[in-house]
């Protein structure tokens, strides 16, 4: 059992009322004791409402049409963390971490849901799933990541992709936004010299976001040294496989 770190909320200063919604989703496979899951010692008092735990046989789980670790998902996760997916794979339960919440101007509910998460660790849990960023963790890798004095960065809960887009240009792009409530980003046609730039801004962006601020559609964004800026473009939604969240679209000049 991990040391105790208590997990902070952050405040969303770029906060505004909307009509976004949180989306929250993790797997954590192990053999778990039947006690009182132990969340307090992280600062959570439990799980908030709107999130959900079940429990399932990891036996029956293969069978579910979302089973993660099976086809190109599960082959990406085996090549990627190869102990943490055979950790995994072996346990014979799986307990299921979902729901939705409204948006709201801390992260309270993060802290939450991460505290049960360390303490299902603590109680059994051999590896955590994240598929919003398709991540998976054995436990000493999650509790690195997360359980970090004054806590994690906010970098840490989002995954960055860059990927081809046509001869000596890039697609910069994220996945794990809607844990905020937020649209993903994507920024296309990103040519190689600009790359550290385009990474740069994405951070940024992503800790704006985080943080509780909005893009409108069509809204200018002035970048340094990007004559003219970019313009944001609001488009996808929950069903579209790049995000499964709705997302920011940018075009490099």
């Amino acid at each position: 059992m991990t040391a105790p770190v208590t997990i902070p909320a952050w405040q969303r200063p770029h906060w505004q009322p909307g009509d976004e919604t949180i989306v929250l989703q993790f797997y954590v496979f192990g053999r778990f004791t039947p006690e009182r899951v132990p969340s307090e010692r992280y600062g959570s008092p439990g799980l908030p409402k709107g999130i959900e735990l079940s429990s399932h046989h990891h036996a029956a789980l293969r069978q579910w049409e979302g089973y993660p670790l099976k086809g190109a998902l599960g082959r990406m996760f085996k090549d990627d963390a190869p102990e943490a997916y055979k950790r995994a794979l072996d346990a014979p339960e799986v307990l299921v971490l979902r729901g939705s919440l409204p948006d709201r101007p801390d992260t309270g509910y993060l802290r939450d849901v991460q505290g049960v998460l360390a303490a299902l660790l603590d109680s059994g849990g051999v590896a955590v799933l994240d598929p919003q960023m398709l991540s998976l963790f054995d436990a000493g890798s999650w509790r690195r990541h997360y359980l970090v004095k004054d806590g994690a960065p906010i970098r840490h809960h989002v995954l960055i992709l860059r990927d081809d887009d046509g001869p000596g240009r890039h697609w910069i792009h994220t996945r794990g936004l809607r844990k905020f409530g937020r649209p993903d980003i994507s920024l296309h046609g990103v040519p190689d010299r600009e790359l550290d730039r385009a990474g740069a801004l994405c951070q940024r962006l992503v800790e704006l976001e985080a943080l509780g601020a909005r893009f409108a559609d069509g809204q200018a964004l002035e970048v340094e040294g990007v004559p003219g800026g970019l313009v944001a473009r609001l488009g996808g939604g929950m069903d579209d496989p790049r995000f499964n969240n709705t997302h920011i679209a940018l075009h490099w000049p």
